[in-house]
């Protein structure tokens, strides 16, 4: 896969250097490129895969469909008025085309096709358009188990279905499994930017946990979290979520991390602090966790406990992803993962996300915190090629010295492909050393 990366990346024009992050004119190029492919080459391939014939988006500005905005143009910060997008898939030649019913184009890959001053109209225009192409099944944005897939707003749907012959009404269907293969689905051109992504946001959690950053006994865990804020927009970058930094130590509950006095205290030495981090960079996201050890003085590593139990952690991620398998459900390959992992004397919870165009995207789940017997909807959607995933869980292990339970929360980005499972850029394995 690297061999692949470095290829695309000489073909592409982008740099796998995480701190070559590109100026906001070079990212629109980037951005348009990636597209036009993923219009020309992966949409057909999906509609012709659910079987959707034509696929309406509409949306209007501030209000805007989430899978519409995953396909604005590079300049175009919101949709305008009310925007309309159709995709039609003609079954004979497999050919793709592409239609905005608006006053504008859609950006420079999808063109206007309303002639407001033949048809003032925009709903009466789209029902002739749909008329003149004549698809068998007619998909809109409508789901029960997505929210990033049911952005068809009501009013929306109410004129659009007022507009629309009986005969074209029998023919509206849900598109939930086509929008949510747009949403999931990582193209090999995704993935170069993917890598140097992961690679950007492993730098910054390095730096924010040094003594650059930290000094034990004075910073806060809040102070960080800003920092790192404040870090990403330096870079030009932007955080999907405010970050969060917690500590574990000896004398509070292994649920002190996610109380909120934790997330005001003051780092100090012995401690375990933890980050949940993550940030988006043409148009793709990232979500981490990953721990540091505070040293004490005269120490110059980590108790052996505490890395014999980040291993522990590194254990339940092999274990879940080796069970990775093209076909089986969130929920299957959740409860498969749960079982090895107790059998092996482990305490673990696994509640592992979709992640791409959203943090927190659409596709396959694997779990939440609070629901480990599995997902219903969303925990039933097969895994698919070409996908990413955070790989969020954490376990349990009891610390001797410490005489209690400490939580080892991990979180990485992951890459589902042809080949197997694979992180996209590394994952933690060692303690960072906060004073080494």
């Amino acid at each position: 896969m690297r061999i692949q990366l470095v290829l695309l990346t000489l073909m592409f024009g982008l740099s796998l250097n995480a701190q070559a992050i590109l100026p906001l004119k070079e990212r629109a190029r980037v951005m348009e490129e990636i597209q036009h492919h993923r219009f020309t080459e992966l949409l057909p391939e999906l509609m012709k895969a659910h079987k959707i014939d034509a696929w309406v988006l509409i949306t209007r500005e501030y209000n805007e469909d989430p899978v519409v905005k995953t396909m604005l143009p590079p300049t175009w910060l919101n949709a305008r008025r009310r925007t309309i997008l159709v995709f039609t898939l003609d079954s004979k030649t497999g050919e793709l085309s592409r239609a905005a019913i608006t006053r504008y184009p859609f950006g420079k890959l999808i063109p206007s096709v309303w002639k407001k001053d033949e048809e003032p109209n925009q709903m009466k225009a789209l029902a002739d358009y749909l008329t003149e192409r004549n698809p068998k099944k007619i998909g809109i944005n409508t789901s029960e188990n997505y929210g990033i897939v049911d952005g068809l707003a009501h009013t929306d749907y109410r004129l659009f279905e007022e507009a629309l012959s009986s005969s074209l009404k029998k023919r509206l269907v849900s598109a939930e499994s086509l929008a949510t293969a747009w949403i999931e689905t990582r193209t090999p051109r995704e993935m170069v930017v993917y890598n140097q992504l992961v690679e950007i946001t492993h730098n910054i959690i390095a730096e924010a946990f040094s003594t650059k950053v930290i000094t034990p006994g004075v910073t806060t865990t809040d102070d960080v979290v800003w920092w790192l804020r404040q870090k990403v927009i330096a870079l030009g970058l932007k955080t999907w979520f405010h970050p969060t930094i917690d500590v574990q130590r000896t004398g509070n509950s292994d649920l002190y991390a996610f109380d909120g006095k934790s997330k005001f205290d003051i780092i100090q030495p012995g401690d375990l602090v933890h980050c949940d981090f993550g940030i988006t960079y043409l148009d793709l996201n990232t979500d981490c966790q990953e721990l540091a050890y505070v040293l004490r003085r005269g120490e110059k590593q980590a108790p052996k406990e505490l890395a014999d139990a980040l291993a522990d952690g590194n254990r339940v991620q092999d274990l879940f992803t080796e069970r990775f398998k093209t076909g089986r459900t969130g929920n299957e390959t959740l409860a498969m993962a749960l079982e090895a992992g107790r059998a092996e004397g482990l305490r673990p919870q696994i509640y592992t996300h979709p992640l791409g165009l959203y943090g927190h995207s659409a596709g396959t789940t694997f779990g939440m915190w609070d629901s480990q017997e599995g997902v219903p909807g969303s925990g039933d959607w097969p895994l698919h090629e070409n996908t990413v995933y955070a790989i969020e869980l954490n376990t349990k292990v009891y610390i001797e010295t410490w005489e209690k339970d400490v939580r080892i929360m991990l979180e990485e980005a992951g890459y589902f492909g042809p080949d197997g499972f694979v992180y996209v850029n590394k994952r933690q394995t060692e303690l960072f050393l906060i004073g080494k």
